[in-house]
C-alpha cells in the first residue's frame, strides 16, 4: 500500500507539464542568444510568461523567473528592504507564521543589514492580528520598508486577509509582498486585484517541476538584485533562463486554471470528510484552524499524548506519507513556529501532523488512512510513555 498525503510539500507533475518539459529539453538554444536558435527558444519562453501572467492576473513584464519560491521570497524581501532603507525606512514587518524562506530572511536582515524586524501575531485560529498591524502602522508607518504576509499558511491552510493588509499599508505607501506558493491554483488569486507589490509562486506545488519559481513584481519598480551577471529578468535575476522548466510551469499553470473549480471542490469534500471522521476515530484529536477560511487540501491535526515524529515514522511504515509541517524544515527537531504562534505549547506543537491532498487524492485513501490511524496513535502514545 502506498498513500501520499503530503501534496503541500510537493505534488506529482501533471502530464501536460512532463510533455512540455520533455519537448523543450530536445531543443537547442540559449534564450538570451541573438541567433535563430536562441530567438526561437526566447519566443517560447515569452509565450510561457504570458500564460503564467494570465493565470495569476498580472502583466507578462511583471513575471520574473527564479530557481524556486524560496529564491523569489529572498529577492522580494531583501530587495524591497534595501530599496526602503535607501529612503530611510528600516523596519521589516512579517507575520509570525511565515514560511522559513521569509522568516529566516527577516532574521538575516536584522542580523546583517541593520533591519529592525517586527513579527505580527496571529489568533488561536491562525489568522493575522490586523489590530496589531494597524497599531504598528499608525505609530511607525513611515519607518516600515516592507510588509510580508503569506496568502495562506503552508501548515494549517488558513487563508490570510491580504486585501486588508494592502489597504492598511497604502496609507503610508508601504510595499507589501505576499508568499502565495500554497494558494496558487487552489483558491482565486489575482495580483492586480490584491494590489500587492510583489508575489511569490512555485511550480512544483501545482504539478510543475521542482526548481522553478516566479516573483511577480510590479512593473517599473526597481529593487537591488541578489544575483548579478547577464542582466536577465529586468536585471533582478541574472542567469540563463531554464526554458524546459519554464515551459512546464506554464503548462501546469494553464491546466490548473482550466480544472480549477471541479478539482478544488472535490479536494474540499475529501478534506471535510477527513476532518469530520478523524475526530470520530480519535476522540481527543482536534483540527487546527478549522473555524477559519482554509485551503481545500490541508488538514492540520493535533493528537494529544503523541510525538509527531514517531507518528510520522509509524505511518510511513504502513505506507502512508504525511508531514509534521514544512518540508523545508524536515529533519529539524523543533516545534512548529506556526502552532506556537497560535497558542500551542511545545508539547502540543510536537503532537501534530499535516495531511495534505492533491488532484490524485481519493476517498478510498482517506478510508484506509483512518482505518489504520487508531492503532498508529495507540502505538505512538505507548512509545511516548517509555
Amino acid at each position: 500500500m502506498s498513500i501520499y498525503l503530503d501534496h503541500a510539500a510537493t505534488t506529482p507533475m501533471v502530464d501536460a507539464a512532463i510533455e512540455a518539459m520533455t519537448a523543450q529539453m530536445k531543443k537547442l538554444g540559449n534564450p538570451s542568444s541573438l541567433h535563430t536558435h536562441g530567438r526561437a527558444i526566447r519566443k517560447e519562453v515569452e509565450g510561457a510568461r504570458e500564460i503564467i501572467a494570465a493565470a495569476v492576473g498580472c502583466l507578462p513584464s511583471e513575471v520574473i523567473f527564479t530557481g524556486s519560491g524560496t529564491e523569489a521570497d529572498n529577492i522580494a524581501l531583501k530587495g524591497l528592504f534595501w530599496a526602503g532603507q535607501a529612503l530611510g525606512r528600516n523596519l521589516v514587518v512579517i507575520s509570525a507564521i511565515e514560511h522559513h524562506a521569509i522568516l529566516d530572511t527577516g532574521y538575516w536582515l536584522a542580523a546583517h543589514e541593520g533591519a529592525e524586524l517586527v513579527l505580527i501575531g496571529v489568533d488561536s485560529h491562525g489568522l493575522l492580528n490586523l489590530g496589531e498591524l494597524t497599531d504598528l502602522i499608525s505609530r511607525r508607518g513611515d519607518e516600515i520598508a516592507v510588509i510580508s504576509v503569506m496568502a495562506s499558511n503552508n501548515e494549517t491552510g488558513v487563508i490570510q486577509p491580504i486585501a486588508e493588509v494592502v489597504e492598511l499599508a497604502r496609507i503610508n505607501s508601504i510595499p507589501v509582498h505576499c508568499d502565495a506558493v500554497q494558494s496558487f491554483g487552489k483558491v482565486p488569486l489575482s495580483f492586480s486585484e490584491l494590489g500587492v507589490t510583489a508575489l511569490t509562486l512555485s511550480a512544483h506545488k501545482i504539478g510543475g517541476p521542482l526548481g522553478i519559481g516566479v516573483l511577480v513584481l510590479r512593473r517599473a519598480l526597481e529593487i537591488p538584485a541578489l544575483l548579478h551577471g547577464g542582466g536577465q529578468e529586468r536585471e533582478i535575476r541574472s542567469g540563463t533562463l531554464n526554458a524546459p522548466s519554464i515551459l512546464a510551469f506554464a503548462a501546469a499553470a494553464k491546466e490548473s486554471v482550466e480544472r480549477f473549480g471541479l478539482r478544488n471542490f472535490r479536494m474540499e469534500e475529501i478534506r471535510d470528510d477527513f476532518a469530520k471522521r478523524v475526530v470520530d476515530v480519535i476522540p481527543d484529536a482536534y483540527i487546527n484552524g478549522i473555524d477559519a477560511p482554509r485551503l481545500p487540501g490541508i488538514i492540520n491535526v493535533t493528537f494529544p499524548g503523541t510525538e509527531s515524529e514517531t507518528l510520522l515514522l509509524l505511518l510511513d511504515a504502513e505506507g502512508i506519507s504525511c508531514s509534521t509541517g514544512s518540508a523545508c524544515s524536515a529533519g529539524v527537531q523543533r516545534p512548529s513556529h506556526v502552532l506556537l504562534a497560535m497558542g500551542h505549547d511545545d508539547r502540543s506543537a510536537r503532537s501534530t501532523l499535516r495531511f495534505s491532498l492533491g488532484a490524485s487524492s481519493t476517498l478510498e485513501e482517506i478510508d484506509e488512512t483512518l482505518d489504520l490511524l487508531p492503532s498508529v496513535i495507540e502505538r505512538g502514545r505507548m512509545a511516548n510513555l517509555r
